[in-house]
């Protein structure tokens, strides 16, 4: 039977505390799969522990509309933002 997983390769920014989780402030990243909810857990799993708590709360950036949906496709560049405290 043949592999159908999708590879995707996507440009990622990390901003403040996901940038601290992944101690880059961007990559580029082949991960398995096309969705939002596919590239969060392949961060958690390369970031552990540190990354799952920013994306538990975060949100992601993707064609300048924030996104948190596990559906959404992801395109050629996300940009992961932690939660931002208003005031």
């Amino acid at each position: 039977m043949a592999d159908t997983a999708t590879v995707t390769t996507v440009q990622v920014r990390y901003f403040a505390a996901a940038a601290e989780a992944a101690a880059t402030e961007e990559e580029r990243l082949e991960f398995a799969g096309s969705t939002l909810g596919e590239l969060r857990d392949a961060l958690v799993e390369r970031y552990g522990t540190p990354m799952a708590r920013v994306v538990a709360n975060g949100s992601f950036l993707l064609d300048g509309v924030v996104r948190r949906d596990p559906a959404t496709p992801v395109g050629d560049r996300v940009d992961v933002l932690p939660p931002f405290a208003g005031g």
